[in-house]
């Protein structure tokens, strides 16, 4: 795991993101759209 979190503002450009389900300053949750195509 990163020890990186992310800022307020990347939050919000992430969350902005119609793949992303959700955003913490910790991690990102994909959605199962996202999964599907990404894994294929």
């Amino acid at each position: 795991m990163s020890k990186k979190l992310f800022t307020e503002k990347e939050i919000k450009l992430l969350s902005a993101n119609k793949y992303v389900k959700s955003v913490s300053s910790k991690g990102i949750t994909y959605t199962d759209e996202f999964k599907s195509i990404f894994i294929g």
